[in-house]
């Protein structure tokens, strides 16, 4: 009889492993810093190593070309940004879930100011490696959300707005966190913004987007 409470041992991984996945994820947000400042033909992978402290056959090792490092830079910002939709499932609560997906995107704009940066550039030059790469991943994830969504709306639970719209506007509101703060450290007479700034902007934008959208079955 299987014993259907028994997993099989996770392997743990070696040292050299876990040495390498962290040299990795430091080289990692040591590009997206420089594909952000420069873009993908601005940077080159001499100044990368020359910032992250390491010889360019260092990088190299890791990372064989620019491009290389560049796609594992946008894959990762996008792996983090659909994991901050995973509340939104159709047996969920709307409100908890878009709440906890506002919440999270803006969490990914504080953390990770960086990639959100590089994906604004990658997308202001046409997107070419999202297109390339990313769209077989990212199309199939963008109907089932708007599925979600509209599941919702056809059950009662959220107002009739068109779906994609709606998803094209949390993105901008919570995106611009990091890709424009410069411009509003500017305004908040403040040299970058802090995680109250954050906290602000989730407590607004739960309430704007919320407010408008969750249909109040008691009234």
């Amino acid at each position: 009889m299987i014993d259907k409470g028994h997993r099989p041992a996770t392997r743990r991984p070696s040292r050299r492993e876990v040495q390498r996945q962290r040299t990795e994820a430091e080289l990692v947000a040591v590009a997206a810093e420089v594909f952000a400042e420069f873009g993908y033909h601005g940077a080159s992978t001499a100044f990368i190593a020359a910032r992250a402290g390491v010889p360019k056959a260092n990088l190299h090792y890791y990372f064989s070309t620019k491009e290389a490092l560049y796609r594992r830079v946008l894959e990762e910002t996008m792996a983090g940004w659909l994991t901050a939709a995973d509340p939104l499932d159709p047996a969920a609560d709307p409100r908890a879930a878009l709440g906890a997906y506002i919440a999270d995107k803006l969490r990914w704009s504080r953390l990770r100011p960086d990639a959100s940066r590089v994906w604004a550039r990658e997308v202001m030059d046409g997107a070419p490696f999202i297109k390339a790469g990313l769209a077989p991943s990212l199309l199939p994830w963008f109907a089932r959300t708007v599925n979600v969504l509209e599941g919702w709306m056809a059950a009662g639970k959220l107002r009739q707005v068109d779906a994609r719209h709606l998803l094209f506007q949390i993105w901008a509101a919570t995106q611009h966190y990091a890709d424009f703060s410069a411009q509003m450290g500017l305004y908040l007479a403040k040299p970058a913004l802090d995680e109250e700034d954050f906290d602000a902007a989730s407590a607004l934008l739960s309430a704007t987007i919320l407010d408008g959208l969750i249909v109040n079955k008691n009234t």
